[in-house]
């Protein structure tokens, strides 16, 4: 991967992921997955975690632990009223963005 494509995923896994969590409550390991399927959005585990760690912290994102059927307890996220605040002005300001940038693209192709 070349360090602009690097740049550019370090700039959206805050908006993937709470894109993820605005589809419904999920659990952490569930959003790593459900991002991993997505073309160009393979972020780890350990990209993730923090992330979730950091919007909880600043209170975007709700916790619910439950028992998980094997292994530790799981850590369901779902957005706060500021979480989807937050999400929908982050997804805005995307879109107005990605369709200037794509406009930009089209002149020069």
């Amino acid at each position: 991967m070349s360090p602009w494509e690097t740049q550019l995923r370090k700039g959206i896994v805050e908006l993937a992921v709470l894109a993820t969590i605005a589809e419904g409550e999920a659990y952490g390991y569930g959003i790593v997955v459900r991002l991993q399927g997505v073309s160009g959005l393979q972020f780890t585990e350990s990209t993730v975690y923090p992330v979730l760690a950091r919007l909880a912290r600043e209170g975007f994102l709700a916790i619910r632990v439950e028992p998980s059927p094997a292994g530790p307890s799981r850590r369901y996220y779902r957005l706060t009223a500021e979480g989807r605040r937050r999400f929908d002005a982050m997804a805005e300001g995307w879109k107005t963005v990605s369709e200037s940038l794509s406009n930009l693209l089209k002149g020069v192709r």
